[in-house]
């Protein structure tokens, strides 16, 4: 079984609050890969409510963004309908506890060959995730789609990267 991870590709990372031009530009890769993927697909939503200024987070990264039910929480309408046939995971923090959990727990029911993951933000919640799974399930194979992701700028994009690879996650 291969599995994909489309990380956080929600409307306030790509043009609100927290959008970039290269969350922008690999919109439509994300959508080309999710839809011509053979295998069970996951999608991450960040989540946070309405007292998120005074989470940890909300103080060292003051900008309100995913506050459930809004729009910049939404997942981004070129991969919606992609989601609504995939398995959502809302996530209150960077990396997921219960996607990690869940995959392990598939693992238990069928060999699990790859698990790829691609998204925003490539140097904060997608190597977070990887990470985790890497952790859970060290002789799977982890993938990160560096195409198919972007960091908060360019050059934490390629550290990120850079730092995954150390950990043998196998960068395409």
């Amino acid at each position: 079984m291969n599995i994909l991870i489309v990380v956080d590709m929600q409307n306030d990372f790509i043009s609100g609050a927290l959008g970039t031009d290269e969350a922008k530009l690999i919109v439509k890769g994300v959508k080309e890969k999710a839809e011509n993927f053979e295998g069970l697909i996951f999608f991450t939503r960040d989540t946070h409510y309405e007292d998120y200024m005074d989470t940890q987070e909300g103080e060292k990264l003051p900008v309100p963004h995913c506050i459930k039910g809004t729009w910049g929480w939404e997942i981004c309408d070129e991969l919606k309908e992609i989601s609504e046939n995939a398995e959502i995971c809302d996530k209150p923090t960077f990396g997921s506890i219960d996607l990690m959990e869940s995959i392990k727990e598939l693992s238990l029911e069928d060999e699990i060959e790859s698990i790829t993951l691609m998204g925003l933000c490539t140097d904060i919640c997608v190597i977070s995730n990887a990470m985790l799974l890497k952790a859970a399930l060290p002789e799977v194979k982890i993938i990160v789609d560096s195409a198919c992701s972007a960091g908060v700028t360019p050059k934490s994009h390629e550290n990120a990267l850079e730092a995954m690879k150390m950990c043998q996650i196998e960068i395409i």
